[in-house]
């Protein structure tokens, strides 16, 4: 959403959050770097963070739904699914960003009581529902904006309720025997999913006097261009 006073913080958030995804997604271009998917539990919560803080400031007092912002990322959705089938290697879920349509429906129909939002928020719930396979970080992952907005403004210890969250969107399931069996990428991939929403509100509330480049709406492009350059460079260090 576009705000005539720009947030340094959270533009940085979302700089961070992109960069945090590339070096994600970096494990796919060569030899599977485990180093890697630490810092890439970082990229899903800091992109609900950066939705809950722009909900936030819009406020439950703005009547109705997002459309611009809504509209926006179902338009990526589908410019993006492409290039992510075309990189990711045999993908079992769309790509993030419907997952981000619907978490911005369950979080306005919390925030805005209005008979509108709540339907779409009910709407979306439903979907996560039934088809959690189909979503990345699934039926959690459509929660975690709610649980982001729930706790934006409230003392950092209730960080832990989106990093439980969190985790539960990121297979904890499969994280946690591994775990248990000594695996370092999954020991600190749980600790990455329970202090993620913390690491960020932290950056929100002390990085304000910060000026990075501001992140508006061409940035949208970044996530399906991304998959592409990097699927350019894995073909050609093939």
């Amino acid at each position: 959403m576009h705000m005539t006073q720009r947030d340094g913080a959270l533009d940085l958030l979302k700089w961070l959050a992109l960069l945090s995804m590339v070096l994600d997604h970096l494990r796919y271009v060569g030899d599977s770097i485990d180093i890697l998917f630490a810092p890439g539990r970082l990229a899903f919560p800091w992109f609900c963070l950066a939705m809950a803080a722009n909900l936030a400031r819009m406020g439950a007092s703005r009547a109705g739904t997002p459309w611009r912002y809504l509209s926006w990322l179902v338009v990526f959705s589908a410019i993006s699914e492409i290039p992510y089938r075309l990189f990711m290697p045999a993908p079992d879920t769309l790509n993030v960003l419907p997952t981000l349509v619907l978490g911005l429906l369950v979080a306005r129909g919390w925030q805005q009581q209005t008979l509108e939002s709540r339907l779409l928020a009910l709407g979306a719930l439903v979907l996560a529902a039934l088809f959690p396979e189909r979503l990345m970080f699934g039926f959690f992952g459509v929660l975690l904006p709610l649980a982001m907005l729930l706790v934006i403004r409230r003392p950092w210890y209730y960080s832990l309720l989106p990093g439980v969250v969190g985790l539960a969107a990121n297979q904890w399931q499969v994280l946690y025997p591994a775990a248990q069996f000594g695996n370092v990428a999954a020991i600190w991939g749980i600790v990455t999913c329970l202090i993620a929403p913390w690491l960020g509100m932290v950056l929100l509330r002390h990085a304000k006097h910060l000026k990075p480049a501001p992140m508006r709406r061409w940035a949208y492009a970044l996530y399906p261009l991304h998959f592409l350059v990097l699927l350019l460079v894995r073909e050609i260090i093939a």
